[in-house]
């Protein structure tokens, strides 16, 4: 697991703080599908860990600070080390300036709505906020955006194109030197490789999947100490069995070896 933890603890009170202003839910089905149904931030968040320095979340609104009213943006996906997690969750937003740094990575799903936004003018916006690496992930395999995947890491102020690398027909990936993982696009579906571990991120199925599959083995293993121990329960009760015939059968010869010698005086 890769860990970005560093030291960082501010002790303030959270009660009113500036917060950001509260933006309307998504009217569409995008993230739930592709990010919060396969559970990628969960698995995101047991990979990098739990810490209060560290945040995986779901549209939140970012900011030079939190209370300017125009210029928020409010990315599908966020990750940021090295931050306060309470602060932002008590100011409902990612105050730049009250973190005292942008945050690491953001992605955008592609929808129909925000689709032409997401690449061209969020690209300039979170440039300008400072963010080093911005991802657009489109399931539509480009026909939304204008590409599968992309993905920009920061350069002087400017994004630069990360290399995406194309493998069979429906899986695309690209390197994220911030996160330290590949973020994969597979035959319209986002997913998350660990090239250090060489595994996938398990999605929630996957997850699922690999309990049954624990369970079945454990359960598996279990029958198998049963009938190992019904084997040598009968293994044993065979050889008692053997030993209760022998000394039976001494006895016998005993009491016939006692007859013979009364007969014989």
């Amino acid at each position: 697991m890769t860990s970005k933890i560093a030291p960082k603890t501010r002790h303030v009170e959270l009660d009113g703080i500036d917060k950001f202003p509260e933006f309307p839910p998504r009217d569409d089905m995008q993230n739930t599908l592709y990010l919060y149904d396969p559970a990628h931030q969960s698995a995101l968040r047991v990979h990098f860990g739990t810490s209060d320095n560290i945040i995986v979340l779901g549209e939140v609104p970012v900011g030079n600070t939190a209370r300017q009213r125009r210029g928020i943006r409010v990315p599908d996906l966020l990750i940021a080390f090295n931050i306060d997690r309470p602060y932002i969750i008590a100011q409902m937003g990612y105050s730049i300036a009250d973190q005292g740094k942008p945050p690491d990575f953001v992605l955008e799903v592609a929808s129909v709505h925000t689709a032409q936004n997401d690449f061209t003018w969020k690209r300039v916006d979170y440039a300008g906020f400072g963010i080093p690496e911005y991802w657009r992930f489109d399931p539509t395999g480009g026909r939304r955006y204008d590409r599968a995947l992309a993905g920009d890491r920061l350069v002087d102020g400017n994004y630069q194109p990360i290399p995406i690398l194309q493998g069979q027909e429906a899986h695309q990936w690209g390197h994220s030197a911030v996160l330290g993982l590949d973020v994969c696009w597979e035959e319209g579906q986002l997913r998350w490789y660990d090239p250090t571990a060489g595994s996938y991120l398990r999605t929630f199925d996957e997850e699922a999947q690999g309990r049954i599959a624990a369970e079945d083995e454990r359960d598996s293993a279990l029958q198998e100490r049963n009938v190992e121990r019904i084997g040598r329960l009968a293994a044993e009760d065979e050889r008692d069995s053997e030993r209760l015939g022998r000394i039976a059968a001494e006895e016998r010869m005993r009491e016939l070896e006692a007859e013979l010698r009364r007969l014989r005086g």
